[in-house]
């Protein structure tokens, strides 16, 4: 083990803890100085294994995070952009017609695994590689879809709507709205050929996101909230994976709504009036799927509810109530989401938070969301905007040098 490298280990956990070097200095039962050294790597060449248990002990930490290497985060950069936009461009993908090669297609089974492969890196919060995994998604279940008959292209067509379903969820994270608009308006287009009510539903809730996030909050609303009424019966017929696409787009109308509201400047609360109603039509059918569960990628239940009411609290600026819903979350159900969702909630957290003025808890809760996904915190365009915004606004002085350790590691001018 490296003494800079241990230095630095400790350094880090000691500053995230809050803890001064003369408070450490305490706990080790050692003085300043000796402190000073080993963080410099200047105590030993190679660490002393009982001092590495009893500094992992009073960081409150176990010995394999202290001694293990950090997360190496990689953003997802223009290449990984360039490459989902290139896909998406393509003329056999635009069009759906392939070439005049004699391969067969990839098989329905295989293109599900694969797509359950990379909505499951999202779901963990690895956003980065989807760049890799998209272009080759679209590209084999166009194929599939055009190739395919019977029942087996209707399924195609139902994959190759949730392929294009990912590249616009990922666009979000990304920052690309425009892409995400674009890649959303291929997949509901995708989804009516595939004939499935619940395919069309899902199809039509990221095309509502990618809309409020591309500032069409309320033709968003208004969308989702026309494919509800349309989709309705087919859904309530369909059992779970209805149900939870059918709270997903109420859920997405609460969103929008609150987004217009705050972007309207002259009567903004004709759309917030509409958001709890969207909640709570959500929450019934939260309730008749009994349950939190992931049926189509969803994450739907009574937990991801609470999860998006605290988001409409924050974009209606009611940090005090989004705070409140937040900590109202049991814990058991909170560690049911999948990580993305998680880090993802925190994030919201620490913007009502911020929005309360507690900038010392909003720091906090941002450094619990970073260890559970880093690219939701490091990458993603909006996090990193309220990471900026607590440098500027300033912090109390006992979460000043994790904060800068955040800025750091999020690449922002310090």
């Amino acid at each position: 083990m490296d003494s800079k490298f241990f230095g630095r280990q400790v350094k880090h956990f000691r500053i995230r803890r809050g803890l001064t070097v003369r408070d450490f200095a305490s706990l080790m039962d050692k003085s300043v100085r000796w402190v000073e050294d080993l963080e410099a790597g200047n105590r030993q060449a190679d660490p002393n294994l009982s001092v590495a248990r009893l500094a992992a002990l009073r960081l409150g930490i176990t010995l394999e995070r202290l001694i293990a290497e950090p997360v190496d985060v990689e953003c997802a950069g223009e290449s990984e952009i360039t490459a989902v936009r290139a896909a998406l461009q393509r003329h056999d993908v635009i069009t759906g017609a392939c070439d005049d090669s004699n391969a067969d297609p990839v098989p329905v089974a295989t293109l599900r695994r694969g797509l359950d492969y990379s909505r499951t890196a999202f779901q963990a919060g690895h956003f980065q590689q989807l760049g890799n995994d998209i272009p080759t998604l679209l590209v084999d279940a166009t194929r599939a879809a055009h190739r395919h008959a019977g029942d087996d292209q209707l399924t195609a067509y139902g994959v190759l709507s949730l392929t294009l379903e990912l590249a616009e969820a990922a666009a979000i994270k990304w920052g690309d709205t425009q892409l995400a608009v674009l890649a959303g308006h291929r997949a509901v287009a995708a989804a009516e050929r595939s004939g499935n009510p619940v395919i069309m539903a899902s199809a039509a809730r990221h095309l509502g996101d990618a809309m409020t996030m591309h500032g069409e909050a309320a033709a968003a609303a208004e969308f989702v909230l026309a494919a509800a009424t349309r989709l309705q019966p087919g859904l309530l017929r369909s059992g779970p994976e209805g149900y939870s696409v059918l709270g997903m787009l109420f859920l997405k109308a609460a969103m929008a709504s609150a987004a217009a509201a705050e972007a309207e400047d002259r009567y903004p609360e004709r759309h917030a009036r509409r958001v709890p109603d969207f909640l709570s039509e959500a929450d019934e059918h939260a309730a008749r799927l009994g349950g939190d569960a992931n049926y189509l990628y969803t994450a739907f239940g009574p937990t991801n509810v609470a999860a998006y009411r605290v988001a409409a609290h924050v974009h209606l600026s009611e940090g005090a109530d989004a705070i409140a819903v937040a900590h109202g979350i049991p814990a058991p159900a909170f560690q049911s989401l999948p990580r993305e969702r998680r880090a993802h909630l925190l994030a919201d957290r620490a913007r009502g938070e911020t929005q309360a003025g507690l900038r010392e808890d909003a720091v906090t809760t941002l450094l619990e969301a970073e260890e559970l996904a880093p690219e939701e915190v490091r990458c993603r365009p909006r996090t990193r905007t309220l990471v900026e915004d607590l440098r500027l606004l300033g912090v109390p002085p006992s979460v000043q040098g994790r904060l800068r350790l955040l800025v750091d590691r999020c690449g922002l001018t310090g």
